[in-house]
């Protein structure tokens, strides 16, 4: 372990806490297109992810849309809410899509390795 956090492999420690036993019931997966890809247009829907607690996961990826979230909320309504009234709100968003997750097959954080 020693030689893992010296090689600068470890980033940080987490604590992983059961969602649902916090009411947070509802995961879902949005997929985020922006009406334009100016630096300032990203700047904001950056900085949005950054402070938005519900967005657990943000990814930039290819294809036909932008991004890629993964947020929590207590419920559908919740998760409506946070869509309609922050997310598309921040009049920079031309479309989203949204994919909720009925069951977790497989949740894992670690990453495969061969420690030798």
């Amino acid at each position: 372990m020693r030689k893992v956090e010296g090689a600068g492999i470890i980033e940080r420690y987490v604590t992983l806490l059961n969602r649902r036993a916090l009411g947070l019931n509802t995961l879902a997966f949005v997929h985020v297109s922006l009406i334009e890809h100016s630096e300032q247009a990203i700047k904001v829907f950056d900085d949005f992810v950054a402070k938005e607690d519900q967005i657990i996961e943000c990814c930039s990826i290819t294809g036909a849309d932008d991004y890629l979230l993964k947020v929590v909320a207590e419920d559908p309504e919740g998760l409506e809410n946070f869509i309609m009234k922050k997310v598309l709100r921040l009049g920079i968003v031309r479309s989203s899509t949204t994919h909720f997750v009925l069951r977790q097959k497989k949740y894992r954080t670690e990453l495969p390795l061969e420690l030798g």
